[in-house]
């Protein structure tokens, strides 16, 4: 069974930068995507990016991240990551390492089976 363990994350000012790592215990058809989720208080779960784990590497990333954030992974080390760079006090939420097979858009929570535990990054103004 797959499982998702993240870390990093905290709290950081405005226009700083944090990265979180998710570590996978086993690659599988369930892991032919990862991904990062994130949840605020109140609102619904939004994708954040996704990465292709076969050939090509292909990623995923929401317009409100585009310029600001990374994702990526090193294979060898079972390891995926998200660089977020240039805060701000909106990325503020509990963040999710997610893997699934996804037959439909990568960022889209409900293609995912396998979830991490979440982590708070908090953003302060």
């Amino acid at each position: 069974e797959v499982q998702l363990v993240e870390s990093g994350g905290g709290s950081v000012e405005a226009g700083g930068s944090l990265r979180l790592s998710c570590v996978v215990s086993e690659y599988s058809d369930s892991t032919t995507y990862l991904a990062w989720f994130r949840q605020a208080p109140g609102k619904e779960r939004e994708g954040v990016a996704a990465i292709y784990t076969g050939s090509g590497n292909t990623q995923y990333y929401a317009p409100f991240v585009k310029g600001r954030f990374t994702i990526s992974q090193v294979k060898d080390k079972k390891t995926m990551y998200l660089e977020m760079n240039s805060l701000k006090p909106e990325d503020t939420a509990v963040y999710y390492c997610a893997a699934g097979l996804v037959p439909g858009w990568p960022l889209n929570a409900p293609e995912y089976n396998t979830w991490g535990q979440g982590i708070q990054v908090t953003v302060s103004s």
